[in-house]
């Protein structure tokens, strides 16, 4: 057998040069990524074996969870609560079609958080079936690297096991980032926002990326008076500009307090909470206050350095096309590669890794046309490029088409919260380049129209659709008047 057993801090000695592993794979990490690469290795015949940290709802280095991020402390449970704050607004809405509400509507912050633990629970449960059922070994445990064929195993009792394959896959995803400040211990990730006691009625949210707009808007919905504070002008850096100020406006009318071009200085524990001292000297007074700053790959514990596994100054594992390591025999998919840090792109390289290295079908992972969306009430869809990319990748003219309405929903509850939608359009090909759109059910009518883009769709074939009345997505099909015209050659300016 290779596997060893380590007593009293023996080191692995690196499996026989014999062509006999105790696995075809190797898999460190049973996250989102981890286990459907496991799942599909095992399908074409590998014998798989993956370890993952314990469960706990909040991560840490010596926790973790089968199901990982996006499972137990990300997507999931934050759409959980993203439905359950979207009661408030929609609560206040139903007035006006007819509802006789009391005036007093109270909210259990503590049933909510219950019900979305025993759903991580249950998946939890479910992708540990989902490996046993393909015939995948589970360990519980950290993973270390020790060779280019070997794997050590901490089990929870601190004994240490090497097992050998042919392969390894580093699968160990991210872990959110805490600015360095004074008073940083009194702040929280969203690891922690998930899972607390008791509801804030008072919060601090620094960032302007999706995770601080997101749960912005949560704890907005829910009741909390909410001050979101980030470093642009406007939220969200990456996305198409008219976009971000839409976004922008939605969340001040909805009530958040906005703080453009601001950071956060310190925070001190009071009788009356946790004050937070700005950069500009501005005083706030909170019950928790949020990092959403970031998130870093999960590398540095795993002892690549040793092995010759090269990564990055931010700590994302260096990979090449297919997903391979600069160790021949040594793979990594998902966030901690920091390629696009989105659950169905680790998919993706996860399937594609496993028809390469077991499936005899080499599957280079394409990132061209992923949708994605930012889960904010309402939220905001993408796919393809912004107006700003396409004008400064393009060698032509770029047509903008946008539509700008008040649903239907609206004109009845009395809400003014438009919704804006957007094609980017390459003016030689009329090959639509990107679409965009911030409203109700955004992301559900662009996981469709990625479809079309992805196919190579033009304007064209847009205009020849013919729309589903009376809804918002009618309006993707029904765009004719051209916004504005970039002419090629020109530069959009923005400082956002």
């Amino acid at each position: 057998m290779s596997r060893k057993m380590l007593i009293d801090g023996e080191q692995c000695h690196q499996a026989e040069a014999e062509e006999h592993y105790d696995f075809d794979l190797f898999v460190i990490g049973a996250g989102s990524g981890g286990v459907r690469a496991s799942r599909f290795s095992a399908s074409h015949g590998a014998k798989v074996g993956i370890c993952e940290l314990p469960f706990d709802p909040i991560s840490s280095e010596v926790v973790g969870g089968i199901g990982g991020t996006c499972v137990i402390r990300g997507c999931v449970p934050k759409k959980i609560l993203v439905y359950g704050a979207s009661f408030g607004p929609e609560l206040q809405d139903a007035r006006n079609f007819g509802w006789d509400l009391n005036e007093k509507v109270d909210f259990d912050w503590k049933k909510l958080l219950q019900k979305k633990t025993d759903e991580i629970v249950r998946l939890n449960g479910i992708y540990k079936r989902l490996l046993t059922n393909s015939g995948v070994k589970m360990y519980e445990g950290e993973g270390k690297i020790v060779g280019p064929h070997e794997v050590e195993v901490t089990q929870l009792d601190g004994t240490k096991i090497c097992y050998s394959a042919k392969h390894i896959l580093i699968a160990t995803g991210s872990r959110a980032v805490i600015p360095d400040i004074p008073g940083k211990d009194w702040g929280i990730t969203s690891d922690e926002a998930l899972s607390l006691e008791e509801f804030p009625k008072r919060v601090v949210v620094l960032g302007g990326g999706y995770i601080a707009v997101e749960f912005a808007t949560i704890w907005n919905g829910m009741g909390a008076k909410v001050d979101l504070c980030f470093r642009r002008e406007l939220p969200l850096r990456g996305f198409d500009d008219d976009m971000r100020a839409v976004v922008a406006r939605n969340l001040e009318a909805r009530g958040i307090n906005m703080h453009p071009r601001t950071n956060l200085t310190e925070l001190i524990k009071t009788e009356n909470g946790i004050k937070v001292i700005t950069d500009h000297g501005e005083e706030l007074l909170a019950d928790a206050v949020l990092f959403a700053t970031g998130r870093a790959p999960n590398s540095k514990r795993l002892n690549l350095n040793a092995v010759g596994v090269e990564v990055d100054k931010h700590g994302a594992v260096k990979v090449n096309e297919y997903s391979q390591t600069t160790v021949p025999s040594i793979w990594a998919i998902g966030d901690v590669t920091n390629r696009m840090n989105l659950t169905p792109v680790a998919l993706m390289e996860g399937s594609y890794f496993a028809n390469t290295v077991f499936g005899d079908e080499p599957t280079k992972p394409d990132y061209n046309f992923v949708p994605y969306a930012v889960f904010c009430i309402p939220p905001l869809s993408v796919v393809g490029q912004s107006e700003e990319e396409a004008v400064e990748k393009g060698n032509g003219d770029i047509l903008v088409y946008t539509s700008s309405f008040n649903p239907m929903k609206n004109t009845i509850s009395g809400r003014q919260e438009k919704t804006v939608m957007k094609l980017v359009v390459d003016g030689d090909t009329q090959k639509v380049l990107g679409a965009a759109m911030r409203g109700p059910d955004a992301p559900e009518i662009m996981q469709g129209i990625a479809v079309a883009l992805k196919c190579g769709a033009t304007k064209k074939q847009f205009d020849s659709t013919v729309g589903i009345h009376p809804s918002a997505a009618e309006e993707f099909v029904t765009m004719r008047s051209v916004t504005r015209r970039i002419e090629a050659g020109c530069k959009l300016k923005t400082n956002l």
